[in-house]
């Protein structure tokens, strides 16, 4: 079969959203990093599961019950076969990347950190693989190691080899940094891990868009994704976990839905996945998770994120010739998005002047004040790219920083 050109005209034509003036300019999107936008055809799902299917799940025999449990439960398969996990019963749903970290640490961590044990995390985590970790620390007497980074934003391997003893109990380690780009060696550090008898948790918030996965050739212990930077719902993620660590950890919350029987003396709980989700789940949004990835994987994550990186070569190349733009992230090995600073201009002032413009993209410390302090600013404006962002966007972004230049010099 011969492949089909990249056809991004025709993909922009799956978003509606797109198709809109703003501030007088046709709408350039690239604030992609925080939220992508959604096709039509996941819109679409959301609108025909509450009119035509809706029911709660799992305990109904009636026929709208059963049917919308196939639906949801198909969505959980769908996951399952996209990060390439083993077992359909690895696939814990969660609000999204944020909670599922602070499941993984508040179960798993409270369980099994004790005084003297190390948590490695890196210099570029975001926010929501720091703080559960700082606060499941504080409680068992754990202590948190930092590996730094180099002044391209890549991981300084050696340096975090150097880290890795026996007393390091978990990594936590982002796939891709929502900062700077930056694509992790995620199976060299868990190979590295895994020999001192240290788990992985990598959060894979910013990954599951733009790099092919596969749990089970990376080896990772724990993974988590975000429905809302993957073309789906917001309010919605998940989190994989090797089963035999799952069955092992205690349940994160409890209440419905996750119990095998109860009694005022004893509850037992559920088997996999029930056990970690209690209460009434986010039917509809997980089933507009699954049209999300069918719709991913049928233009393909790896076209898509070759279509991402010719757009952020081109951007990376445009700004860096322009007098007083300063570019965050600059290894080799790094997804869509673009961070800078301008010598003239705060970040918050380059965002406002952008969209003036008709181009959103996002100022700020992007919750990485620890990044930030790395590089020693307070923070950046980011572009970051999508499989239908164009050409013409980036053009459309130079210009506005070149707007910039006039206004404030």
């Amino acid at each position: 079969m011969v492949a089909t050109a990249y056809d991004v005209a025709k993909i922009r034509q799956d978003f509606p959203i797109l198709d809109q003036i703003v501030n007088g300019k046709p709408l350039c999107y690239l604030d992609n990093a925080a939220s992508t936008q959604r096709p039509s055809v996941v819109i679409d799902s959301l609108t025909d599961y509450y009119r035509n299917h809706h029911s709660n799940v799992h305990r109904g025999v009636h026929t709208l019950s059963q049917r919308a449990t196939d639906m949801f439960d198909a969505s959980r398969r769908r996951i399952q076969t996209f990060l390439g996990a083993e077992h359909e019963s690895e696939i814990i749903f969660t609000k999204g990347s944020t909670e599922a970290i602070n499941l993984v640490a508040h179960s798993w961590g409270r369980s099994n950190l004790k005084p003297g044990d190390q948590i490695l995390l890196t210099q570029m985590e975001h926010h929501a693989n720091i703080v559960p970790w700082q606060v499941v620390a504080q409680e068992t007497g754990a202590e948190i190691i930092v590996a730094p980074i180099d002044d391209s934003g890549a991981l300084i391997l050696e340096e975090y080899e150097k880290l890795l003893t026996e007393r390091v109990k978990l990594c936590g380690v982002v796939h891709v940094s929502n900062s700077l780009g930056t694509v992790n060696p995620i199976k060299w550090i868990t190979d590295k891990a895994h020999k001192v008898g240290a788990k992985v948790l990598v959060d894979g918030a910013q990954a599951t868009a733009h790099v092919e996965l596969d749990m089970m050739e990376l080896g990772v212990d724990f993974y988590t994704l975000a429905s809302h930077k993957i073309y789906g719902p917001t309010g919605l993620g998940a989190l994989y976990g090797r089963r035999e660590l799952l069955e092992a950890m205690p349940p994160y919350q409890t209440g419905g839905g996750m119990i095998r029987s109860v009694t005022f003396e004893k509850t037992t709980y559920a088997d996999l996945p029930e056990k970690f989700e209690p209460g009434t789940p986010n039917i509809a949004d997980a089933i507009g998770l699954k049209i999300a990835l069918d719709y991913l994987s049928e233009i393909g994550v790896k076209r898509a994120a070759e279509h991402e990186h010719h757009l952020t070569n081109r951007a990376m190349a445009q700004l860096g010739e322009i007098e007083g733009v300063n570019l965050y992230g600059t290894c080799p090995d790094k997804a869509g998005i673009v961070s800078f600073t301008m010598d003239c201009a705060h970040p918050h002032d380059i965002g406002q002047i952008l969209d003036s413009e008709g181009v959103a993209i996002r100022a700020g410390h992007h919750c990485c004040q620890p990044l930030m302090k790395r590089f020693g600013i307070p923070a950046t404006a980011r572009a970051s790219f999508a499989l239908y962002n164009t050409d013409e966007e980036v053009d459309a972004l130079v210009r506005g920083i070149q707007k910039v230049k006039e206004v404030f010099e």
